[in-house]
């Protein structure tokens, strides 16, 4: 198996770091060798958050280059726009329908930009649009939705159900679990 790349990119908050801890843990479950690296600087103050995640037979760096991923999973609208020239032509991106506005256009110094997602389909062919924050409150946990857009990721990647389903049970409490499940399995079916 050659080397795969997906790229997770958000805003601090969100989940991403625990979204990609299980997609590792599900990688290694599966056997196969897997890197991570994480930029979180101002994460508490809602900046940018991202996390690098190779795998395959060997993995040597964490870190894609740039045309290099396979996946790119976008936890806000806007992150997509700043990952983009991250992504292999014939790549897959999965975006979140959230907005969360950063400190600019709260100010009115800048516009969030309106067509994102149409801008990004007319660049790549394999764009899936989740609306991950009413398919976690259908879940009964309007947190969950880090495990939405992993159960969305899922369904790009050749990783056994049963993998999936027990690396979450080893990321949430039995308080959680249920919830994080079935917001996994809405977002597989997107």
């Amino acid at each position: 198996m050659d080397t795969r790349g997906i790229l997770i990119a958000g805003v601090g908050g969100q989940g991403i770091i625990l979204a990609s801890d299980i997609l590792c843990r599900a990688i290694m479950t599966a056997g196969l060798d897997v890197k991570k690296s994480e930029v979180h600087g101002m994460a508490q103050r809602g900046g940018c958050v991202t996390s690098h995640v190779r795998y395959g037979k060997k993995v040597y760096s964490p870190i894609a280059r740039k045309n290099d991923v396979d996946v790119l999973v976008s936890f806000e609208k806007m992150e997509t726009l700043r990952y983009l020239d991250f992504i292999k032509p014939e790549g897959t991106i999965i975006i979140n329908t959230e907005e969360l506005y950063p400190p600019a256009v709260n100010l009115g110094d800048a516009a969030y930009p309106e067509d994102a997602i149409e801008s990004v389909r007319q660049m790549f062919g394999t764009v899936k649009v989740v609306d991950a924050p009413t398919l976690a409150a259908q879940a009964g946990n309007f947190r969950a939705v880090n495990t939405v857009l992993l159960g969305a990721l899922s369904s790009c990647l050749s990783l056994p159900l049963a993998i999936w389903e027990a690396a979450l049970r080893k990321a949430f409490s039995p308080k959680l679990l249920e919830a994080n499940l079935k917001a996994f399995h809405l977002g597989r079916a997107v």
